[in-house]
């Protein structure tokens, strides 16, 4: 069994159910019992249409082991760390295809602390268990399956982040995206002094109004109009499984992960000077910079969460973002949640009573590219002829090519998955960011 299609560098993700079934989930429940080894694991799962199935057949495949699993019905993907973290549950497990189209489901996994497995620290162990045939067998006394609710908990958890009597009544729009938010999202808002006009709450895994990616633009277009049509204060956008939060403001503009993150650490940093906070080097330069005025301390950071939570531990940071959306809280076992960071950023403009859009224009005084895909025919080369070309900047490969000048730099990595090139820029300027995106994508694209 070839099951390089499905297993990522931090997930398993795939279509179903040709590349991700019930017959390839029970053999990943018990390669998962077999390499963690502990008494029992904890399973969530999204709205998607074979969530259900693929619980139960994960779920049989971990109990033929011997070990018990406790069912946790709907929930979000950080509803599943906080479980794992709160009631010290040595394995989890969400199901989910997170942003991607209907059509696809997977598993996010993680062990104690909800530390999540990787390629090299768990899934590659359990993919190689499962091609080679050398699964343990049954055990002769069966685990059984547990159910517990957790959305009191999670709730009252998620608001012990934020003091609620400093809250301004916002008036928000928020997006779903038919996803899990809308089920985790009402039992917190209901706590709240805000007024929200709700966008497709209901939970629907065929994604029937748009995909539940808000990182990409055309998917926003409905909050975007709902903002408008009734003069909202800003809006908030959740992936499918909730973990991930996007901002709009009140124009309509959307904020990229790297200025929600520079707002969540402005917060953070008030009440707790001098801390530690990690940034990926795709964010803007905005970030480490007002965590220097700040008085924290700025890490900088590869790409990727599983790269990222280590580091956080290592450093003791109390907090990391990605320009990707995702948020790290250390007060949260270091695991991301889109829910934290809505609400720390919701306390941060009622404290300053301000509005996103002039928080915002203060702390950014940078214009950027977005990401730039390209497909090109030889990665190396085109990165070569790029650092070639760009020699008398400050050059760094931490991850993939950054290089530095006085009033623009660029990053420019290779997908894990694709033959593509994804290209950020950022300048001091809208002209010299054209100038220099036009230089970087001529190379690019020869």
């Amino acid at each position: 069994m070839d099951l390089s299609t499905i297993f990522k560098a931090y997930d398993i993700r795939g279509t179903y159910p040709d590349q991700l079934n019930e017959s390839i989930a029970h053999d990943i429940g018990a390669a998962l019992a077999a390499f963690l080894k502990v008494p029992e694991i904890a399973i969530g799962r999204d709205m998607r249409s074979s969530s259900d199935s693929l619980f139960e057949a994960l779920a049989s495949g971990i109990r033929e082991r011997g070990v018990n699993v406790v069912d946790l019905g709907l929930c979000s993907t950080d509803g599943l760390y906080f479980a794992v973290g709160k009631f010290g549950y040595q394995g989890g497990v969400m199901i989910t295809a997170s942003h991607n189209p209907k059509e696809y489901n997977g598993f996010k996994i993680c062990k104690a602390e909800a530390v999540p497995l990787s390629g090299s620290d768990g899934l590659g162990q359990i993919r190689e268990m499962i091609e080679s045939g050398s699964i343990p067998g049954p055990t002769a006394d069966k685990g059984v399956v547990h159910r517990r609710n957790i959305a009191e908990e999670y709730a009252a958890h998620c608001l012990s982040f934020i003091d609620i009597s400093k809250l301004k009544p916002f008036r928000i729009g928020i997006d779903a995206g038919n996803g899990m938010a809308g089920l985790t999202l009402p039992p917190v808002l209901d706590q709240l002094p805000i007024e929200v006009t709700p966008l497709f709450f209901e939970l629907d895994g065929t994604f029937p109004n748009h995909p539940a990616s808000p990182i990409e633009p055309e998917n926003l277009v409905d909050l975007q109009k709902a903002i408008a049509d009734h003069n909202l204060d800003f809006g908030v956008a959740f992936d499918g499984d909730a973990d991930r939060m996007f901002l709009v403001d009140r124009n309509g503009t959307p904020l990229g992960g790297d200025m929600t993150t520079a707002l969540v650490s402005k917060s953070l940093l008030s009440k707790h000077p001098g801390e530690t906070i990690l940034y990926n080097l795709i964010c803007s330069h905005a970030v480490p910079e007002l965590i220097t005025r700040l008085g924290g301390t700025p890490v900088r950071t590869r790409v990727g969460h599983a790269l990222i939570k280590p580091l956080m531990k290592e450093h003791h940071a109390i907090f990391g973002g990605e320009h990707s959306g995702h948020f790290y809280f250390r007060d949260f076992w270091f695991a991301d949640s889109g829910m934290l960071a809505f609400l720390v950023c919701l306390e941060l403009l009622s404290i300053e009573n301000r509005q996103l859009h002039d928080m915002i224009a203060e702390l950014d005084p940078y214009t950027r590219s977005g990401e730039i895909n390209s497909r090109v025919d030889s990665i190396t080369e085109r990165i070569a002829a790029v650092k070639t070309h760009f020699a008398d900047g400050s050059i760094d490969e931490l991850d993939g090519l950054t290089i530095d000048y006085d009033n623009w730099w660029f990053n420019l990595r290779p997908s894990n998955t694709e033959p593509l090139l994804r290209l950020n820029v950022e300048a001091d300027s809208e002209s010299l960011l054209a100038a220099k995106t036009e230089e970087l994508l001529a190379i690019i694209r020869s």
